[in-house]
């Protein structure tokens, strides 16, 4: 009896495993953040802002390391919080800024135009000839990428954070090196300055990430924007489920491109299901992309790009729907195994991360019925004396 019990538990547990496999199997993923972590970067002089903050510090054009390997120069934009080297961190768009009253919601295009107009995307020959022209005096005649970095960051503090450098004595016992400092500065914030109201383009963002609807609908729009070439798309869809405009006309990957607005289109005899789409782009990380803390419980300095490069990005995204009110739909005509490979000519896709712990699924299921069939025949067999 005890064996009978213990093949009985057996087989309802293969079934079970088979159900969460299946049920795990169908959860979409999210979508994929740009994200990077803080790695060097060139340092610059130490600068005094004034009273409030500490009238040393530091100042430095921050590398960072997206997750292909790509290095950014970024800067700081919030200067009374530490750097967490730890931590990684994510774009964002500037309106969702975790601070709403900091002063760079004011001034972002303020701090936008420093970005475009100062170190590194000048280099530091081409931004000694603008002061120059200005009469300027600089010390030796050039100026150095110590004091470019000092005087392009103060600027951005100026804004960010509402610090002024202290015109007395901006690089503490440096008087020299504090004029070409001063002299950078005070061009970056003053008249010339008259923002750049656009903001970058995000490098590869689908917006919403995810949406449900009804069989029968075109399920969308979700808009890609990108700075890049679209590359790829591979998708993840039940049979008959495409990837379409707002026309209904199917897309492939070099039909994509910024501000398109892609759709499921869902058949109407579709039965309750889930798809996802997935977009790699190669795209410039651009100047004045803003990137925050990727744990919001964990506070690090925020930093905006000055210095753009390429990266390989990817992002995805998702879509649920009900069954329409029918009806069950008919088998598919085709015998296939209902999952839909949209392929670019030279794309691999993900249609089979489904498929294969489907089938896994299922013949520990059948694993599972056999053994409560043998259970139930062993059960009423006659026993023998």
């Amino acid at each position: 009896m005890a064996s009978r019990f213990k093949l009985a538990r057996a087989g309802a547990g293969v079934t079970g495993a088979a159900v969460l496999l299946m049920m795990a199997a169908a959860v979409p993923a999210s979508a994929d953040p740009v994200t990077g972590t803080v790695d060097g970067g060139a340092l610059g002089l130490n600068v005094d802002v004034g009273d409030g903050f500490k009238n040393d510090i530091s100042t430095q054009l921050i590398g960072l390391n997206l997750d292909d390997g790509t290095k950014v120069g970024t800067y700081c934009v919030e200067i009374d919080t530490g750097l967490d080297r730890g931590q990684p961190l994510v774009e964002k768009e500037w309106d969702d800024y975790p601070d709403q009253s900091s002063a760079f919601n004011d001034n972002r295009e303020m701090i936008n135009w420093i970005l475009h107009n100062g170190f590194p995307e000048k280099k530091t020959q081409a931004l000694a000839k603008i002061l120059t022209d200005r009469g300027t005096a600089l010390n030796d005649g050039s100026l150095s990428v110590k004091e470019a970095v000092a005087g392009t960051q103060s600027a951005i503090w100026h804004f960010s954070d509402r610090t002024d450098l202290n015109q007395a004595d901006p690089v503490p016992g440096d008087a020299r090196s504090g004029a070409d400092v001063l002299a950078l500065y005070e061009f970056l914030i003053g008249p010339d300055n008259v923002g750049l109201r656009d903001e970058p383009t995000a490098a590869l963002q689908i917006d919403p990430k995810a949406k449900s609807g009804t069989a029968g609908e075109l399920i969308g729009p979700f808009e890609v924007r990108t700075s890049g070439t679209i590359e790829k798309l591979a998708t993840t869809l039940p049979y008959g489920v495409r990837i379409t405009d707002a026309q209904g006309r199917q897309l492939r990957a070099n039909q994509i491109v910024n501000t398109s607005k892609l759709f499921f289109d869902v058949p109407a005899d579709a039965s309750d299901g889930a798809a996802k789409f997935r977009l790699t782009a190669s795209a410039p990380v651009d100047t004045g992309r803003l990137f925050v803390g990727q744990n919001e419980n964990e506070r690090t300095q925020k930093l905006i790009v000055a210095e753009s490069d390429e990266a390989q990005l990817t992002a995805e995204a998702t879509a649920e729907w009900n069954a329409a009110d029918q009806q069950e739909a008919p088998p598919n005509p085709q015998g296939g195994n209902g999952i839909d490979e949209d392929v670019d000519d030279d794309l691999a896709s993900t249609g089979a991360s489904i498929l294969v712990p489907s089938i896994i699924g299922g013949l520990l299921i059948v694993g599972g019925l056999g053994a409560l069939i043998y259970l139930r025949r062993t059960r009423n067999r006659p026993e023998v004396r």
